[in-house]
This record gives structure tokens, sequence and C-alpha cells, in this order.
């Protein structure tokens, strides 16, 4: 049985929508300590069952100079409020892995070296789940 070939589109950039609740573009990123890292600039939503599968965060820089752009697992999240989004890995764990792409989000490899560094199952492999995070109060 051949495993469906999942296209990651960016939402900034396609003509595709998620459901409200899923759009936390803008929202502060914070690690389990509550430290900001940056903000959620845009979300890549997997084409064939139109998830959203990897959250771009900005970090660092002034007015867009100097911004690092992680590339994280939306299996990261732990828990949504209206104006943030937390996520169960570390400021400092953050600093060292695979920067955001664009060339690179629809790399099966590249991106099995992302799951990998966060700890995740990719979400093409079998026996895969969506993770269900929690709307915080």
């Amino acid at each position: 049985m051949d495993t469906p070939q999942h296209e990651l589109v960016s939402l900034a950039d396609s003509d595709r929508t998620v459901a409200e609740e899923d759009d936390i573009r803008g929202r502060t990123v914070r690690d389990p300590d509550g430290e900001e890292i940056g903000k959620v600039e845009d979300l890549l939503v997997d084409t064939e069952e139109n998830k959203v599968r990897f959250l771009v965060v900005a970090s660092g820089g002034f007015l867009g100079l100097g911004e690092h752009r992680s590339y994280i697992p939306v299996d990261a999240v732990t828990g949504i409020r209206d104006d943030e989004v937390r996520i169960d890995q570390s400021r400092e764990r953050l600093a060292g892995a695979p920067g955001y792409d664009p060339e690179l989000i629809n790399d099966r490899e590249y991106n099995e070296g992302v799951f990998g560094y966060y700890g995740y199952t990719p979400f093409w492999a079998a026996g895969y789940v969506y993770p269900a995070y929690p709307y915080l109060p």
C-alpha cells in the first residue's frame, strides 16, 4: 500500500483556510516555564487532510531584521489561549532546532529530521494520531 504524499503549503501564501480555532497566527508562543519564545508567523497545512502540521515561529530581531524562524511540529502544542500558544519545548531547545526553510517544507527527509529533533513521530507514520490541544482559560 502506498503512503499518500502529503503536500504542505504555507497558509499565508495560499488560498486555504483552517477552522477559526486552529488559526493561531499572531499569538505569542511560550515555553513550559511561561517564557516568551516568539510569535506564530505562519502555519503549514497538509493539503491531503487540511490539517495544520507545523507552526512557523518568528523570534528575536527588530522590525523583521535578524529574526529567526523555527519550524515546530503542531504536536508540541500543549495549550492555546486567545493570545498565546504553549508548547512543550524550551527556548534553549528551539535555539538549536532546524531552521525554517520554505524550500524544504515538502522534503520528507528534512521533515523526518525535524520530527526526530523534537522527539515526535512524523504525521505520515503508521499509527500517528493528530494531537488534540486544549484551549486554556
